[in-house]
């Protein structure tokens, strides 16, 4: 490990630092399976009276975002919740499809709260915390509860417990679903919750409305800096406390399968305001997304994982085989994922299945135009199953797929390809979920703290409720507890700092007047990192992708243009700060990718692999979450991850 405070000017156009290390202080000791509760009893409690003289942010609206702010409204606190959406329902958490994970055992197939912990530290490759991944199997069981008790219409089996499926990494059946629409079924639930709350006067919301900047005051977060989407009005909102549900940042790469507004300015400006950014190259690669089929998509579409449930993932044997796949025969077909890894077959885990299909289409054998496809066909399961039970696990994903690509997925096999889906880093959070700026909280997608290098299926649901419903309100309790508040002036020089700040911006875009388009740096930007920081990468591509970087966001602030004016409702203004942020932020990404010698989970390097193709850790140097401080030259700081319960292994699906 790099000794501190050292320079690496070699591995970075403007080198980076290393700084002390920095550790999780809020885990407490002892027993694995008793840390939460000793956290709970140790935390400080605010009187239910006491909690109305404090105001709390709360930024996002998603999943994480509407159970948070719903769960500390009704505890007693004053919310102030923002979303850019026009309705809190809009969230882009309405767009998960399979299902979410908890450790119930219905099935009684061998699961347990010890078996999904084990299952998400071996699934994010040995690179997340210890502590929080097993109160996250833990609180598990009580977010399933708590959605039946909001009426969120889970699949029932025959005798009408709750039906459950399988998702990639695991031999048991323990994700929970809403045929393909479980993720707005349970935002439904959060946002019923939330409603309670704005109609009772706990939660004061604000649509279309986006944050563009943190306060920070004496060193604590005190507020947001926002502006208006319909009116353009900038404005400032203080508080005691500020709570980031503002999901992740894969649209960094242009096209990926979040809505186009979801964006990562709330946690960059935030990590500019000393709030450290925890392995960003930690992206997340899903095998399962319609083929991309040209420049003109704004975003690629997401097929739920489910699906590998029933349909089966196959390509040609014959390179370049163009025929139709019905006139394929068995004999003439690989199913490449049930032959490398019998004894997960097409579950394995998304890493390896997006790994697997890029091989395989790499090698000439990929299908659908310039061979960027593999089939994903369901005529097993038609035969066996028959088409109503079918229709009634899948039907909404079937129909969306035919909308989308004019095919009936009943008569042909559907295509598919991997994309950008999700992204494990984010800001660093300890065991509280609090940054390392004092107040600042972030939940959700929006930190780093539970998957590692590589997300199973089903758990951002589940991760995204179980900060909102249970870990936070606990957390942010004893925060508010330990006191020490003053009232701020909104007149005070911290806050005008930041306002001006964000005002200049703005100006300084809009005065601009170049020759090129917003989404034009975006997509040559997201073109860069799909080729040099996407499913593989490199020291050498790696390296091109930073030199490149900088040139292209120089060429940004000089010849990027936003018509209209900041007073008014203006989308390419909007998109510009966005795509602003995203071209520092690709910056970090890359170097984090660079200086990450090892290949684990979704971050596979090259140079680094099995004889087998498979991703080749080292633990010996690598065991560490990189906490990177913003700074003129970056400086990370490492976490050591400590193993005491699951051991690191070569991990095996096979």
């Amino acid at each position: 490990m790099p000794d501190h405070d050292t320079d690496h000017d070699a591995d970075h156009p403007g080198g980076y630092t290393t700084g002390e290390p920095i550790a999780d202080h809020a885990a407490p000791e002892g027993p694995i399976a008793q840390r939460w509760n000793t956290r709970r009893f140790q935390a400080k409690l605010v009187n239910p009276a006491n909690r109305r003289r404090h105001r709390i942010i709360v930024v996002g609206t998603g999943l994480a975002g509407a159970s948070a702010g719903a769960t500390l409204a009704e505890q007693g606190y004053h919310v102030v919740q923002f979303c850019f959406q026009d309705s809190p329902r809009r969230a882009h958490s309405v767009a998960a499809q399979g299902g979410i994970n908890a450790a119930k055992n219905y099935r009684n197939d061998g699961d347990s709260v010890y078996r999904l912990f084990y299952d998400t530290v071996k699934g994010g490759d040995f690179r997340s915390r210890e502590s929080n991944v097993y109160r996250l199997a833990e609180v598990s069981a009580q977010i399933i509860d708590q959605a039946v008790a909001q009426g969120v219409p889970f699949a029932r089996e025959y005798g009408g417990l709750l039906d459950t499926r399988s998702f990639g990494g695991v031999q048991v059946q323990r994700t929970f679903y809403a045929r393909g629409q479980t993720g707005q079924q349970l935002l439904l639930g959060a946002y019923q919750a939330l409603s309670r709350q704005i109609d009772a006067g706990g939660v004061e919301i604000h649509p279309r409305t986006e944050m563009l900047d943190l306060v920070v005051a004496d060193g604590r977060a005190r507020g947001i800096v926002a502006r208006d989407l319909v009116t353009g009005e900038v404005s400032t909102h203080l508080a005691d406390a500020v709570v980031l549900a503002t999901g992740g940042y894969g649209n960094v790469f242009s096209l990926s399968t979040n809505a186009k507004g979801s964006n990562a300015s709330a946690i960059w400006r935030a990590h500019k305001r000393g709030a450290y950014f925890a392995n960003p190259c930690f992206t997340q690669i899903h095998p399962t997304c319609i083929p991309r089929s040209g420049e003109h998509q704004s975003k690629l579409t997401l097929m739920s994982e489910s699906l590998r449930n029933d349909g089966r993932i196959w390509v040609p044997r014959r390179p370049g085989d163009e025929r139709p796949p019905a006139e394929i025969p068995e004999s003439e077909r690989d199913y490449y994922l049930e032959r490398q890894y019998p004894s997960f077959g097409n579950l394995v885990p998304r890493d390896i299945a997006s790994r697997a299909a890029k091989n395989v289409c790499d090698a000439g054998y990929g299908v659908g135009p310039g061979g960027l496809g593999v089939y994903l066909d369901f005529a097993d399961a038609l035969a066996r199953m028959g088409r109503p039970a079918v229709e009634a696990k899948y039907g909404n994903l079937f129909e969306m797929y035919e909308r989308i690509t004019a095919e009936d997925p009943y008569e042909v096999p559907m295509r598919i390809y991997p994309a950008i889906h999700y992204t494990m880093g984010g800001l660093w959070v300890d065991y509280d979920l609090q940054s390392t700026v004092p107040g600042l909280f972030v939940i959700g997608e929006a930190n780093f703290s539970d998957h590692g290098a590589n997300r199973l299926g089903a758990s951002a649901l589940m991760q995204g409720l179980a900060d909102g419903y249970f870990v936070l309100p606990t957390t942010l309790n004893d925060y508010i507890a330990r006191g020490g508040f003053t009232a701020l002036d909104p007149a005070d020089p911290a806050v005008r700092t930041v306002e001006s700040e964000v005002r200049a911006r703005l100006e300084r875009l809009l005065s601009i007047e170049g020759t090129r388009s917003v989404d034009s740096f975006h997509r040559e930007l997201g073109h860069l990192l799909w080729d040099h920081c996407g499913m593989s990468r490199t020291a050498e591509g790696l390296r091109k992708a930073l030199e490149r970087v900088p040139g292209l966001r120089a060429e940004f602030w000089r010849d990027v243009r936003v018509p209209g004016a900041g007073a008014e409702l203006n989308q390419e203004l909007e998109k510009a700060a966005r795509v602003a942020d995203f071209l520092e932020l690709a910056e970090l990404l890359l170097l984090d990718a660079l200086v990450r010698e090892e290949s684990c989970g979704g971050h596979f390097r090259e140079e680094h692999q099995t004889d087998d193709g498979e991703a080749l850790r080292d633990d010996e140097r690598f065991a560490y979450v990189a906490a990177w401080e913003h700074g003129t030259r970056p400086v990370l700081h490492h976490e050591i991850l400590n193993f005491d319960h699951v051991h690191p292994t070569q991990r095996s699906y096979t």
